[in-house]
């Protein structure tokens, strides 16, 4: 009895801040998805009605949907193939004894406070600017004509900087779950005459495998709404070469002033978000009842 009254009154206590929570995630879904259904142009607000699903078929037969999904697609897949596999390599290397190591964590793990804008302007202006920039210095240094990256490689230059913000997020995860790695099985591996690539592939990954997971899991989710990195940098060009899902619906909603296909196009955001965190939801929980 006792037990059933301290739970309601543990379930009234909480339920302020539930509803809170609730009503300031669905109040702007739900006008999303209401304003997704109407022809609503901000520049001609008075033609406003129902449409229907129209604003969700130009949004999937817009040309640019196509490129804009590839875009996430690659941009995802090329962040979380740098930060998984450079943090597991940081990771090794700052799990061991040196001088300095202090320092140097510190050092990795810094880029992670740094603003998405900030970096973002500090790597188009001082490290990509094809003139003044320190890869056009090193590429001149060494005879070679230096690359216009926002313009020749713009893809990879906004994977890159992405990359560069969250490799410190991977790095702390998995030099965490290392250090939590047993010492004693590395010692008996070692004394039956396992080397070190066999300690690696049959005792630290098969331990890393969790933790590798969580990170692939938390950083798709973020990197699914990149946006500040393509802004300040390329602006989603040249062409629709970097613009992704985010920016594509930012494009209509705040340059072309297409209220009905933005909020159309935020639900298929929304949507496709959502089917990714489904699948890698389930794929952590197959690899937790291992």
């Amino acid at each position: 009895m006792a037990t059933l009254h301290t739970r309601a009154s543990a379930r009234l206590m909480m339920a302020p801040s539930v509803i809170v929570l609730f009503a300031w995630m669905i109040v702007p879904l739900a006008m999303t998805l209401y304003f997704s259904f109407q022809r609503y142009n901000l520049l001609s607000p008075d033609e406003h009605g129902w449409t229907g699903l129209l604003n969700y078929t130009y949004f999937l037969t817009d040309p640019a949907f196509g490129d804009a999904l590839t875009n996430t697609l690659l941009l995802v897949g090329g962040v979380l193939a740098i930060t998984v596999v450079g943090g597991l390599c940081l990771a090794l290397m700052l799990d061991q004894p040196f001088w300095g190591r202090g320092i140097v964590r510190l050092l990795v793990i810094a880029p992670f406070f740094v603003m998405p804008t900030v970096s973002a302007l500090v790597w188009k202006n001082m490290l990509m600017n094809p003139v003044y920039g320190v890869f056009a210095w090193i590429a001149r240094t060494l005879g070679v004509e230096p690359i216009d990256w926002l313009a020749d490689v713009p893809l990879l230059s906004i994977i890159l900087i992405v990359a560069w913000q969250w490799l410190p997020f991977a790095t702390l995860i998995l030099l965490t779950a290392l250090q939590s790695l047993d010492t004693e099985q590395q010692e008996a591996a070692e004394m039956d005459g396992a080397g070190v690539v066999g300690r690696f592939i049959h005792l630290v990954l098969p331990h890393l495998a969790r933790p590798i997971t969580v990170v692939i899991l938390i950083e798709t989710i973020f990197l699914l709404g990149v946006f500040a990195e393509i802004l300040v940098t390329t602006g989603g060009g040249p062409g629709t070469a970097t613009t992704n899902i985010v920016y594509l619906v930012y494009s209509q909603a705040l340059l072309q002033f297409d209220v009905g296909g933005a909020s159309a196009g935020g639900i298929v955001a929304v949507v496709l978000a959502n089917i990714v965190a489904v699948f890698l939801i389930r794929l952590i929980g197959k690899n937790l009842d291992r």
